[in-house]
């Protein structure tokens, strides 16, 4: 299937003319396992549906078509000291396109239930549990730590160590986990309001989709992931699984809209530069960092500025899911995808 037709200057895979059809049995047998897999959970299965949802997003990348945005809807965008704070009843593709265009992000509270956010955070820590006993080469548990191989010409071993450093195991790598983590879209409508916003169906990267556990001592670094995802069009989801901000590491985010990159790259490296960046583009406004609760979710674009949020003395580590999501018209060329909806 020829979907890589061209590229933008700037990397990103520009989808043409879709030279097929989208083939709706794929799709039909997604729904099917992923009916029986919430019924009777099972590793098998959940390793077959990852490996579906990678060749559904292939066909959706084949035959994406670019939408405009949804107009902002700045009536309804209520104005407060700091972030306003919405509930998942307020949310909108176009309310969601007005905040991220004044504030540069979006906060949910209670995006998904709080017992199922603790849940899955215990999962993710069990996660890193059972990766550590496979690299000591004892037993571990089945379905937590599993690394995922996408079809060629794709590749996903060179991002790990990064992963890894950050905290971090890619949410394809743990076909148990990431069947919990869609499932829970799918419960909370995430589906079709991102599709509302992008345009066009959503698809995951295998790359930058990563249940996360951020200890204290890890510090971070300002950025702006279109410095080095490109021209994309996406949407993150930050999805806080324990409290944090205070007693776990949280995000610090610069609370406005910028409309160009501020923090190269390459600057990363520099702490002090992309703090005295922050600041600069902050302006007159405070540097935030909100107190999430579980469930507590954040959404935001490429352009947003915002870094992890960390103290050594902080006692806990925090867990969190980073979910990008991403319109096929404008998918970042060496990302292996993954369908969202059909579940």
């Amino acid at each position: 299937m020829g979907f890589f037709k061209r590229r933008s200057e700037r990397g990103i895979a520009v989808a043409e003319p879709p030279a097929v059809e989208l083939d709706d049995r794929l799709f039909d047998e997604i729904r099917r396992l992923s009916e029986a897999n919430r019924a009777a959970p099972d590793r098998a299965t959940e390793r077959r549906l990852l490996r579906l949802r990678h060749r559904a997003g292939r066909q959706l990348l084949a035959s994406a078509r670019r939408r405009d945005y949804p107009e902002p809807d700045v009536a309804r965008l209520p104005e407060a000291d700091g972030l306003p704070e919405l509930v998942p009843g307020d949310l909108t593709p176009a309310l969601l396109r007005a905040g991220i265009l004044r504030d540069g992000c979006v906060l949910v509270r209670g995006l998904i239930d709080r017992g199922e956010a603790l849940e899955l955070g215990a999962e993710i820590d069990r996660a890193f549990t059972e990766r550590a006993a496979l690299e000591a080469g004892t037993a571990a548990a089945e379905g937590y730590y599993e690394e995922f191989t996408p079809e060629a010409p794709f590749e996903v071993a060179s991002v790990r160590p990064w992963i890894r450093e950050g905290g971090g195991i890619l949410a394809a790598d743990s076909p148990k986990l990431a069947c919990q983590m869609l499932d829970l879209f799918e419960r909370a409508g995430l589906p079709p309001l991102v599709e509302g916003y992008l345009g066009e169906p959503p698809l995951l990267s295998v790359q930058k989709t990563t249940l996360r556990k951020a200890e204290p001592s890890v510090g971070g670094a300002w950025h702006q992931d279109g410095a080095f995802m490109g021209d994309a069009r996406a949407l993150n989801l930050w999805l806080s699984l324990s409290r944090c901000g205070d007693e776990a590491p949280g995000l610090d985010l610069v609370p406005r809209r910028l409309d160009e990159i501020v923090v190269e790259h390459g600057s990363m490296l520099d702490v002090e530069l992309t703090r005295a960046k922050a600041r600069e583009a902050a302006g007159d406004l405070a540097i935030l960092r909100p107190i999430f609760e579980p469930g507590d979710a954040l959404f935001f674009d490429e352009m947003f500025l915002h870094q992890t949020g960390s103290d050594p003395s902080m006692p806990n580590p925090r867990f969190a899911i980073e979910s990008w999501f991403f319109g096929g018209s404008a998918f970042p060329a060496d990302y292996a995808p993954l369908a969202v909806g059909g579940s």
